[in-house]
């Protein structure tokens, strides 16, 4: 079963993975597969970021991995991999998201950019169009520990990815977000 950990940039989907490996589960790094099997379609030169081919990367792990345990694939884009059987946003405040972006050293545009997607629910949104509400988890990261939200994400596992309301998309709205000036 192929489980998407997925969210904004700076939500912690790479801090959680560190976890969930050292706790056993099998997690895959997107972007890493991606590069080290030249699943790579260009770059945007606007974002300074890695243009990558999704449906190569799809046919990848099908083949790559078995679907009979669960792979998590780890990556701000892997909710859009048709072969994910259930997606785990994670989610993170607007102005909690700055400060995260903002150690990373990024640019003031690229930070808006990310804030404004998380604010609008952008990955919820595509993760949407392409798979069932419910096969599709939210965790709020903002004021909880990498190990906490590593424990979310088991729960939803040990739940065997039955909807649980905490975890039900809607529950988490930072769209009044953008009228103020993060």
């Amino acid at each position: 079963m192929f489980v998407a950990i997925t969210g904004t940039p700076g939500t912690g989907k790479s801090s959680t993975s560190i976890i969930l490996r050292e706790k056993g589960f099998n997690v895959v790094d997107l972007n890493k597969i991606a590069i080290e099997n030249d699943l790579l379609v260009g770059i945007d030169k606007k974002r300074d970021s890695k243009i990558i081919n999704i449906s190569g990367l799809n046919d990848h792990i099908k083949k790559r991995y078995a679907a009979n345990e669960i792979v998590f694939i780890e990556g701000h884009l892997s909710h859009l991999l048709k072969s994910i059987e259930n997606v785990i946003i994670l989610r993170c405040h607007p102005l909690t998201l700055r400060k995260r972006l903002d150690t990373k050293k990024w640019n003031d545009e690229k930070i808006k950019e990310n804030i404004e997607a998380e604010a609008l629910d952008i990955i919820l949104c595509e993760s949407f169009e392409i798979h069932s509400e419910k096969k599709i988890f939210e965790v709020d990261t903002t004021n909880i520990s990498v190990e906490s939200v590593a424990s979310s994400i088991i729960e939803i596992v040990k739940n065997e990815f039955r909807p649980m309301k905490k975890y039900n998309i809607g529950n988490i709205d930072w769209s009044e977000e953008l009228l103020n000036n993060y």
